[in-house]
C-alpha cells in the first residue's frame, strides 16, 4: 500500500536549529513512570516510537539538580556524570531507527517537595504553589532565590545541557511551563521581586532569556535548543504593546530558541480526557505563536486523525504534530499513515489510564495498547507477535474487549479462531458504555479489533450465539477461552463493611438495567461506591432524560478514583453545572422502596432519610464465570472432546477496567502455547 498524497505534508523534514527531524511527527516529552530506576524499560518504550516512524522522540521531565526532586513520582534526572550512561541507553535505542532524541531539562522550583533529597525548595519570591490533594501538599515551603541562587540556577541548566549532549541527545529542552523553571519568574502574581528579575515584563523574562542564551552557547552548535512554554495563564494578562503578556513573551524571545513547544499550564487541562475535551482542543492557546516567530512550533491535541494533523499544518497552527497519548496507543501511527494503512491506526480513546499509571508510580499502561510498558520486561512488540500453530483451533466465547483482543492476537499468530458472541452486537461492555455521555471514543476499542479481524481468513465470528457447556464440548476445539464478562450486582456493604444482603424489588436498579434501557422512577438515588466513571455518567444520563438525581457516595468527593486519571475536577464541575445534588461521606444503610436511610461515615449515629423513587446501585461487579466453572468441573468430557486447555480471561476472570480486560486477552493469546502460563519477567536491578 502507498501513502495517500494528501498526507505528504506530514512527512516533510523540519529543521530544528542544527538538526533536522525526518518528518512532522513529534513525540513530545511526557512521563513514562520509569524514571532513572528503570533505564531498560524506558529505552524500550521510547525505541518502539522511533521504530514506528516518529521523527523526534523525547524523554519525560528530567531533573537538573537535587533541589528538583519529585519523589515519590518517577522522574528522570541529570544530576551528575553518572546519569549520562542511563540516558545514553535510550538515545542509542532511538537513534537506531533514525529518529532524533530529545531531553526535557526540568527544575520544579516550589512545585516540588524534595521529599527524598530534603533540599529546601527555591522559588522566585518565596511563594509556593498550593494544591488541595494531600499527595501534592508539601509541608516544606520554598525560600526566595537571591542573585547567587539565580547564577547557580543558570549553571545547573548549562551543566545538565552539557551532560545531555554527552549522552547523545539532539534536542535539549528548557522547561518554562506548568509553574516550573523560569516560568515562575514570568507570572506577575508569583514574581514580587524588585530587582532586575522582577517588575516589568522584560525583567521577568530576563532569566528565561539568560538560560536560553547560555545553553545555546554551550550546546547550540550541535543540538537544537527548545523551549517548552505554557501560555494559557498569561493569555489572560493584558500586554503593554501586544494583546497579552503571552504574546509579548513570544515576541521578546521570538527566534532565540530553535523550537517552541507550547502546552497548557495545568496537567489536568493538557491531558483532559476525551469526555471533556476533543481532538485539537489546545488550539485556543497555541494558535497565536507561529505568527510571532520564524522557528518551528509544536503542540499537542490528542491527534489521531491524519486529516486533522494536515489541517493544523496547513492552517499555520503547528509545524510539528506533537503527541503523547496517541503515541502510547499506537507507536506505529506515523508508519501506518506513511504506508496507506491509516484505517489500522490504534486510536487513543482518551480514557487516561496512562495518566493513572504514572500517578501509581508504575510504567505507563494503555487501554488500547496492551504491550505498553512490556516491551523490555516481557519482550512484547505492539505490531509483531510470534507465529503460532495454524493446525490448532481455538474457541472464544464472548466478543467483549478481552475476547476481541484475544481473537485479534491469535488470528495474527495464525491460529484457527472461532468467536461466539451471545449478543447481536460485538464489543460487549465497550459497545454499551460508549453510549454514556462523552464516552463515544471508547467504541474504538471494539472498532480497531473488528476492523482487523474481518480481513483475517482464519477468524470466524458468530453473533447471536450463546453457548452452553455442552455446546463448547461438542465444538471439540484444542483451546476453549471463556470471555463472558461480568455484571453489576445489587448487594451493598453495611457501615461495618459486612454484607447487607441483596436488595430486591422493581425500584432497585444496577447500571446494567439502566444501560439496557430501563427508565427508573424519580427521584433517583445513585449510590456510588465504585468511585470511577459509572456513577457520575449515569447521573448525567438520567439528568438529561429529565429525571431528578442525587448521587450519594461514602467517599469525600464524587468519583474519588478519578483523581488518578485527571478527571476529578471536570466531573465535579459537570455535576455542579447540571445541578445534580451530591451527598458525600454517607453510607447507604437501608431502603424501604420509598426512602433510603443514610449514615454519615464519621458518625454512624447521624442517620438521615431521603425520599427515593428508585435506587441505582453502583458498586460491585461479579464475574459471569458460570460457563467456565461448569466446564472446569467436566475434565473427562473435555479430554474426550480433545480440548487441551480451558482459559478464562477479562472480566470473567476478574472484573476490572477495560484496560485490564484487553491486557488479559492479549496475555492469553501470547501465552496460549504454554497453556496460558505467564511469561518470565525481566526485572531492572541496581548494580552493587
Amino acid at each position: 500500500m502507498t501513502r495517500n498524497p494528501r498526507y505528504d505534508i506530514l512527512f516533510e523534514p523540519v529543521r530544528i536549529g542544527p538538526v533536522t527531524a525526518r518528518n512532522r511527527f513529534y513525540q513530545v516529552p511526557h512521563a513514562l513512570g520509569t524514571g532513572n530506576q528503570m533505564p531498560h524499560t524506558r529505552a524500550a518504550m521510547r525505541e518502539v516510537r522511533a521504530e514506528g516512524g516518529w521523527g523526534v522522540v523525547n524523554t519525560g521531565y528530567c531533573s537538573i539538580h537535587p533541589s528538583s526532586d519529585d519523589t515519590p513520582l518517577p522522574y528522570c534526572r541529570m544530576w551528575d556524570d553518572e546519569d549520562i550512561k542511563v540516558h545514553s541507553l535510550m538515545v542509542d535505542a532511538v537513534h537506531r531507527h533514525g529518529a532524533l532524541a530529545g531531553v526535557e531539562l526540568w527544575h520544579g522550583n516550589s512545585g516540588v517537595g524534595n521529599r527524598l533529597t530534603r533540599v529546601t525548595p527555591v522559588s522566585v519570591s518565596g511563594i509556593s504553589f498550593s494544591g488541595s490533594y494531600a499527595g501534592w501538599i508539601s509541608l516544606t515551603k520554598s525560600r526566595t532565590m537571591d542573585r547567587q541562587d539565580i547564577r547557580e540556577f543558570r549553571r545547573w541548566h548549562v551543566d545538565a545541557a552539557r551532560r545531555a549532549r554527552s549522552a547523545g541527545f539532539d534536542i535539549i529542552y528548557i522547561y518554562a511551563g506548568m509553574g516550573y523553571g523560569p516560568y515562575q519568574f514570568l507570572l506577575p502574581w508569583m514574581n514580587k521581586r524588585t530587582d532586575e528579575y522582577g517588575g516589568s515584563l522584560p525583567n521577568r523574562v530576563r532569566l528565561m532569556r539568560e538560560i536560553i542564551e547560555e545553553v545555546k552557547e554551550e550546546v547550540g552548535q550541535t543540538c537544537g535548543v527548545a523551549v517548552r512554554f505554557s501560555p494559557d495563564e498569561l493569555l489572560k494578562v493584558p500586554g503593554e504593546t501586544l494583546q497579552t503578556e503571552a504574546h509579548e513573551i513570544i515576541s521578546l524571545l521570538s527566534d532565540l530558541p530553535d523550537l517552541w513547544d507550547v502546552k497548557a499550564s495545568r496537567w489536568t487541562v493538557e491531558t483532559a480526557s476525551a469526555r471533556f475535551a476533543g481532538q485539537g482542543a489546545h488550539e485556543p492557546w497555541n494558535s497565536f505563536v507561529k505568527p510571532l516567530t520564524s522557528k518551528p512550533v509544536v503542540g499537542v491535541g490528542r491527534f489521531t486523525s491524519p486529516d486533522e494533523m494536515v489541517s493544523q499544518v496547513k492552517r499555520g497552527i503547528l509545524d510539528l504534530i506533537g503527541a503523547a497519548r496517541p503515541s502510547i496507543a499506537d507507536p506505529f501511527l506515523p508508519n501506518k499513515i506513511n504506508q496507506g494503512r491509516e484505517d489500522e491506526i490504534r486510536e487513543c480513546i482518551g480514557c487516561n489510564i496512562c495518566v493513572s499509571s504514572y500517578h501509581d508510580g508504575v510504567p505507563v499502561r494503555c487501554t488500547q495498547n496492551p504491550t505498553m510498558g512490556e516491551e523490555w520486561r516481557r519482550g512484547w512488540h505492539p505490531e509483531d507477535i510470534p507465529n503460532g500453530d495454524p493446525e490448532k483451533s481455538v474457541l472464544i466465547v464472548g466478543a467483549g474487549p478481552s475476547g476481541l483482543e484475544c481473537a485479534r492476537a491469535l488470528g495474527q499468530r495464525g491460529y484457527a479462531v472461532t468467536v461466539a458472541e451471545a449478543r447481536d452486537e460485538l464489543g460487549g461492555r465497550v459497545t454499551i458504555e460508549s453510549k454514556l455521555p462523552g464516552l463515544a471514543t471508547w467504541a474504538r476499542v471494539r472498532d480497531y479489533r473488528t476492523n482487523l479481524i474481518q480481513v483475517m481468513g482464519n477468524v470466524d465470528i458468530y453473533r447471536g450465539s450463546p453457548l452452553s457447556a455442552a455446546d463448547v464440548i461438542d465444538f471439540a476445539c484444542d483451546h476453549a477461552i471463556i470471555a463472558t464478562g461480568a455484571h453489576w450486582i445489587r448487594e451493598f456493604p453495611d457501615v461495618d463493611g459486612n454484607s447487607a444482603g441483596d436488595i430486591t424489588g422493581k425500584t432497585v436498579y444496577t447500571p446494567d438495567d439502566i444501560l439496557s434501557g430501563a427508565t427508573p422512577e424519580g427521584p433517583v438515588i445513585i449510590y456510588d461506591f465504585d468511585h470511577y466513571y459509572m456513577g457520575n455518567c449515569l447521573a448525567e444520563l438520567l439528568h438529561r432524560r429529565g429525571i431528578e438525581v442525587t448521587l450519594v457516595t461514602p467517599a469525600s468527593t464524587v468519583s474519588a478514583w478519578t483523581f488518578m486519571n485527571n478527571e476529578l475536577a471536570d466531573i465535579r464541575a459537570r455535576m455542579i453545572e447540571l445541578g445534580i445534588e451530591l451527598l458525600l461521606e454517607h453510607r447507604l444503610t437501608g431502603f424501604d422502596k420509598q426512602m433510603v436511610r443514610l449514615a454519615n461515615v464519621h458518625d454512624i449515629d447521624a442517620v438521615r432519610s431521603i425520599e427515593c423513587g428508585s435506587l441505582v446501585m453502583v458498586g460491585v461487579r461479579s464475574a459471569n464465570d458460570g460457563l467456565y466453572r461448569e466446564l472446569k468441573s467436566m475434565p473427562g468430557e473435555m479430554a474426550d472432546a480433545g480440548i487441551q486447555a480451558l482459559h478464562h480471561i477479562g472480566d470473567c476472570r476478574a472484573p476490572g477496567a477495560i484496560a485490564h480486560a484487553v491486557y488479559s486477552g492479549h496475555e492469553c493469546a501470547r501465552g496460549i502455547d504454554a497453556d496460558g502460563s505467564v511469561d518470565t519477567f525481566r526485572w531492572e536491578r541496581p548494580v552493587l
